[in-house]
């Protein structure tokens, strides 16, 4: 185990700040998830604002879809598992809710990016590819968070960003492959 430097106590204060929908599982699926979508639906030239609709509509529909899954599952196991009473459809689907979080607030970062583009902040083009980077970023922040949480040693936590992050970097050249 390692001691945390200055900087890495300061990025696990952020991220628990961050954490009831910043760096759950729920959110590095939402991210590649978003990665995926600005590469595939940008590759023929779309305007941010095409991006974003298909991104954020997307976005919603699987995460209702996620929101429904663990619901149901939650219905079904919670009494087997932990020897407790089922829980009622109202809490089932708040955990459901609170643990799929992630999945929204990890489209937060580029749908604003996007937004940038609508808004002509920036060019079109500019906005997509920041969109996607910004995926390969949020993704290394969530695997080095990861491993610096376990008390990894810093090699370690650089491995585990890398890692983490080449889901995005596989986006990244997909869209440069196709365009």
């Amino acid at each position: 185990m390692s001691t945390p430097s200055a900087a890495d106590r300061s990025i696990l204060r952020m991220h628990r700040v961050l954490r009831p929908g910043f760096g759950t599982e729920a959110a590095v699926y939402g991210t590649i998830l978003v990665s995926g979508l600005v590469a595939v639906s940008s590759a023929h030239g779309e305007t941010s604002g095409v991006v974003l609709l298909t991104v954020a509509i997307t976005v919603l529909v699987f995460w209702g879809a996620h929101v429904y899954a663990g619901t149901v599952a939650r219905l079904a196991e919670v009494g087997e598992v932990h020897d407790e009473a089922h829980p009622g459809l109202r809490r089932a689907f708040g955990q459901s809710v609170r643990h799929s979080f992630g999945m929204l607030s990890a489209a937060a970062i580029p749908c604003l990016v996007l937004a940038a583009g609508i808004l002509k902040v920036v060019p079109d083009v500019v906005a997509i590819d920041i969109a996607l980077w910004s995926g390969v970023v949020i993704l290394a922040l969530l695997g080095y968070v990861a491993f610096l949480r376990r008390g990894s040693a810093f090699w370690v936590r650089l491995l585990g960003a890398l890692a983490t992050a080449s889901f995005g970097v596989v986006f990244v050249l997909l869209k440069a492959f196709v365009h």
